[in-house]
């Protein structure tokens, strides 16, 4: 029998639907920070904004058809995100220098300098929320994670 055709013992089946279910809260709870969080930045920003904007300012540079790909957003939304932020002054753009259809986006100095302070109050919310628990635990919890990127 294969190993996803054998049976789960129950403890292991309910710890699973349990960390599902947390699992649920912990998505519902970043769909909520993202929408906070391109707020922040200004009222009209939609959390896909933003979270293109994180990514941007992340990898330094990047193109809207990679943002595309990465996010697999349509590429018409990921246009309108563009332009939006763009407008606020929060991302620049300029030609690619092999490709000259492809345009290398970048996070402006101003939307950088927002996207730190905000990363900084979530880090020190996260390290406040976990300094009850031990190095090894919370290696263990990364590893969990790390696991799930893998799906």
């Amino acid at each position: 029998m294969s190993a996803a055709g054998a049976a789960v013992p129950a403890d292991v089946d309910n710890a699973l639907a349990e960390f599902q279910g947390h699992l649920n809260l912990i998505f519902a709870r970043a769909r909520s920070l993202w929408k906070e969080s391109a707020a922040r930045i200004h009222p009209e920003l939609q959390p896909s904004g933003y979270k293109l904007l994180s990514f941007i300012a992340r990898e330094g540079s990047t193109s809207a058809h990679l943002l595309a790909e990465r996010f697999e957003m349509d590429k018409s939304v990921v246009s309108r995100q563009v332009r939006m932020l763009e407008d606020l002054g929060l991302l620049a753009s300029r030609p690619d220098d092999h490709d000259g259809r492809q345009r290398v986006l970048t996070a402006t100095p101003t939307a950088c300098a927002v996207l730190a302070d905000i990363r900084r109050e979530y880090a020190d919310r996260l390290h406040e929320s976990l300094a009850g628990l031990t190095a090894d635990e919370i290696r263990a919890a990364s590893k969990v994670f790390r696991h799930l990127t893998e799906l």
